[in-house]
């Protein structure tokens, strides 16, 4: 099989997943209804191996269970593993955005500071100087209004801050965060030029890692944390 049509069928799996799992997650499917693999073929003009593909990710995620002669039945949103990114996406993408987004913002307040605090004590020189520059992008690129350029600093200042850390649980993390800072992003949830106060406490965070104030870069992620928080709300008309 030639690298094109490698591509071309991870590209048409990845789109299939996406529209199952988005429908699933919309309710569209909902808890209960029954598929076949049979079924997911037709309707999406692929080979069941491909439908059967699909389905073994959503059953990974815990979107589906599938038994022999029952079916893929879906399930109830209880099992699903929250934590992956491409559920994440999906839920951010549908109507339960605003739900998803609390969730999300919670939960980074409940590691991202510690997380930051614990870089103060083991972040390298070298993660030191990525901190660092990213900041340094998020300045440049915050002034010039490209977001997208803005984003990939602001992933790269935030998964490195977790794998600063330590902690490998904080650096698994990193995915989630990257996410919700692209959901943000794409769903037009923060403004056309990112807010000075938000770059300047990335900055504090940056400069308390390298001398090693942790009560410091716990602080002002905390700040950071609540300021992102606060600005997603006044977009969606939510209470200040």
């Amino acid at each position: 099989m030639s690298k094109s049509t490698t591509r071309a069928s991870g590209q048409l799996h990845g789109d299939i997943l996406d529209d199952v799992g988005g429908r699933i997650v919309g309710g569209e499917l909902a808890a209960g209804a029954v598929l076949t693999l049979e079924g997911i073929a037709r309707e999406y003009a692929v080979s069941v191996p491909v439908a059967r593909e699909v389905v073994r990710v959503l059953e990974s995620m815990g979107l589906v269970s599938s038994r022999r002669r029952v079916g893929v039945t879906v399930l109830d949103r209880g099992g699903w593993n929250v934590f992956d990114p491409r559920l994440i996406r999906w839920r951010l993408g549908g109507e339960d955005r605003a739900g998803q987004l609390q969730s999300l913002s919670e939960l980074r307040r409940g590691f991202e500071p510690v997380a930051a605090a614990l870089a103060a004590g083991h972040a390298s020189a070298e993660q030191c100087g990525i901190l660092a520059a990213a900041v340094s992008d998020m300045v440049v690129h915050g002034h010039s209004g490209d977001l997208e350029a803005y984003l990939a600093a602001d992933i790269t200042f935030h998964r490195t801050l977790l794998e600063a850390s330590g902690n490998e649980m904080f650096r698994a993390l990193g995915s989630v965060v990257a996410e919700v800072l692209t959901g943000r992003t794409h769903h037009h949830l923060m403004p056309a030029r990112p807010n000075p106060d938000a770059i300047s406490l990335h900055d504090t965070v940056a400069r308390a890692v390298r001398v090693g104030e942790a009560g410091t870069a716990e602080r002002a992620m905390r700040e950071l944390i609540e300021e992102a928080g606060e600005a997603m709300r006044e977009d969606q008309g939510g209470p200040s």
